[in-house]
């Protein structure tokens, strides 16, 4: 399918990341996106006071539950794993819903729930893309991956990888891979945000103000990642050219290298592997 200025889009859940979803949609201008205007959606969301406030910031449509499907060509599954299931067993009950090829593409964000799984919950023939989007892409800078169920086809997978490349980065993988992106990127901006507060203590330890020291780490971090896509070079280079022989730089990696750094981050990442499967139960 191809968007247009007719794109009915449904998003079931109007919380943050769905809201900088359809923002950034709608903001867009340099993708297919750019045809998308507040009209194109209906926002189902229960809660009144985020329906006001989404109604008024967007001028988009709300309403109260899955009715938001109804003559839809997406529909974007934007809710809680925990309460994923009970959201598609309403969309299933929506008196004016189309199943199979001939209903709307839907496109899942729910960290661990497998497309198999959200496909046996959905009528037989549901088109489905499952997506692990980060919380960046609040800021337009996210990073998604995306990954096809059974019965969706390039066509599909191609227009929500377009669609989610509006909002930052956007790569098409195979759905085993699914849990370990969550592990790396989804999980990702937490593990940033842990190593920006120790290099903050750290600092403060060393006799500097803790807003001073946080607010370096936090430019550090978003200059090295800019440098590194600006520049091409990848993550041994950027560390190496930083580290004079015998220089302080050497000392700090190699102190850090005994105290478990990259061994904490290797069961980390392994852990939410692990956690990502027992929740999607695939």
């Amino acid at each position: 399918m191809a968007l247009t200025d007719r794109t009915r889009i449904a998003l079931i859940g109007g919380g943050k990341m769905g809201e900088a979803i359809m923002g950034g949609w709608i903001a867009a201008s340099e993708h297919p996106a750019d045809r998308l205007a507040a009209a194109n959606f209906t926002v189902a969301n229960p809660g009144e006071e985020r329906r006001v406030y989404l109604q008024g910031r967007y001028g988009v449509a709300c309403v109260a539950d899955a009715r938001a499907i109804e003559g839809a060509d997406v529909v974007v599954l934007a809710v809680k794993p925990q309460v994923m299931m009970g959201v598609l067993e309403q969309i299933a009950e929506v008196p004016a819903y189309v199943g199979g090829k001939d209903g709307p593409l839907f496109v899942s964000i729910a960290a661990g729930l497998c497309t198999e799984r959200l496909e046996g919950a959905l009528p037989a023939g549901a088109r489905l893309v499952r997506t692990m989007p980060n919380t960046p892409l609040l800021v337009g800078a996210g990073a998604t991956t995306v990954a096809g169920g059974a019965q969706a086809d390039e066509a599909d997978v191609a227009l929500v990888r377009d669609l989610f490349a509006c909002l930052g980065a956007a790569y098409v993988i195979d759905e085993g891979d699914m849990d370990a992106t969550g592990a790396v990127s989804g999980s990702g901006p937490a593990y940033v945000a842990a190593l920006i507060e120790a290099l903050r203590d750290g600092g403060a330890a060393q006799g500097l103000e803790a807003g001073l020291a946080e607010a370096l780490a936090q430019q550090t971090v978003y200059g090295t990642a800019l440098l590194m896509r600006e520049t091409g070079q990848d993550a041994q280079t950027t560390r190496v050219a930083v580290c004079s022989p015998g220089g302080s730089t050497l000392a700090a990696l190699a102190a850090m290298e005994e105290a478990g750094f990259a061994r904490s981050l290797d069961a980390g990442v392994a852990a939410a592997v692990c956690r990502s499967k027992e929740l999607g139960q695939c």
